[in-house]
């Protein structure tokens, strides 16, 4: 008898244990998947707009549940915007990437950005404020390019000081530092390393001055000038359409430009930011930064197609004082205005 209901007591354990494993078409209860960031999220951003065209479809994939809207212009004008905003202490960007870092220096200091360490700075060994203030998130590179239909790659300058040269005068422009933060930091970059005297030099061989990097690269691409002073990445793209311009390194120094994210103190949505801030660090963010042509902050992402490994070009950069850039803004432009743009 007891050996009876000891097996009746396995066999409806073996069914039970069956039943259980086919159960119906219950499946075991999954963990339920992290949320992400939710809400509404601005960015003030001088990145150029098909960049910001490519990553939009990205991040609405990887953010649904997340509207991003986006202030898109150059530099200067994205600063002279959040300085009304500022004074007026109503800031209506949570996140900023625009050219300048010298800028960066001065937000910090009025405490208008916020402390945020991303575990995607692990990977950056370099181009980013030591307490996590801001990163670097693209590289401008301030290059020499020319028009290969009318310079031969041999006759091309060499070095900043070649620009200089009677054989170039009135052939030769630049882009405004008033209204480019890129121009700015080439200016200060090279007023910097070689006085300001450099600058005379340049307007007594008959240097023009354009609003900006675009009027450079089609002004060059038409032949009205035969070299400037500009940014790498406009050059490898107008060559991989077959532009007939060509970058020239110069060989005393490459002013290396690490363009910066930050989030805003005031942010209205901080882990949002923080999230878009890890995607922009991140690999996936940086090889989109590379598909633009510029180069990545990261050691494990490609250069661009057709430029030189950054790590190549950092032992002969220019040194830049960027604390000296961000204190005395105002002076530096109006040395330049002095000397370039002023009529003798």
């Amino acid at each position: 008898m007891k050996k009876s209901m000891v097996f009746l007591v396995l066999v409806m354990f073996v069914v039970a244990t069956m039943l259980t494993g086919c159960g119906g078409d219950k499946k075991p209860a999954e963990a339920p998947k992290a949320k992400g960031p939710s809400g509404e999220l601005m960015i003030y951003t001088s990145i150029y707009p098909d960049i910001v065209e490519m990553v939009k479809p990205v991040l609405a994939k990887k953010f649904p549940d997340l509207k991003i809207t986006w202030f898109q212009a150059g530099s200067e004008q994205v600063m002279a915007k959040l300085a009304g905003e500022i004074e007026a202490k109503k800031v209506q960007a949570d996140v900023l990437l625009v050219a300048d870092p010298a800028y960066y220096l001065t937000l910090k200091d009025k405490g208008l950005l916020m402390k945020y360490d991303s575990p995607e700075r692990k990977a950056i060994t370099g181009n980013k404020d030591t307490e996590g203030y801001w990163t670097g998130v693209r590289i401008n590179n301030i290059v020499m390019a020319y028009n290969t239909k009318k310079v031969k790659p041999e006759e091309a300058p060499k070095t900043w000081k070649d620009l200089t040269d009677p054989k170039w005068k009135n052939r030769i422009a630049m882009a405004n530092p008033l209204l480019s933060g890129t121009a700015y930091v080439g200016v200060g970059a090279l007023a910097q390393n070689f006085g300001w005297e450099y600058f005379d030099k340049l307007k007594a061989n008959g240097i023009k001055v354009e609003s900006g990097n675009t009027a450079l690269q089609n002004k060059l691409i038409q032949g009205e000038y035969d070299v400037v002073i500009i940014l790498e990445e406009n050059i490898l793209k107008m060559a991989s359409k077959g532009e007939p311009v060509a970058v020239s390194y110069p060989k005393d120094g490459v002013a290396i430009n690490p363009s910066p994210i930050a989030i805003f103190s005031s942010a209205k949505n901080p882990e949002a930011a923080k999230a878009l801030t890890d995607f922009w660090l991140s690999k996936e963010g940086q090889e989109m930064v590379v598909k633009g042509w510029m180069h990545s902050v990261r050691d494990d992402v490609a250069a661009p197609k057709g430029a030189p490994a950054l790590k190549t070009l950092m032992p002969t950069q220019l040194k830049i004082n960027w604390e000296q850039l961000a204190k005395e803004n105002e002076k530096f432009k109006e040395q330049f205005r002095s000397r370039v743009l002023e009529k003798k």
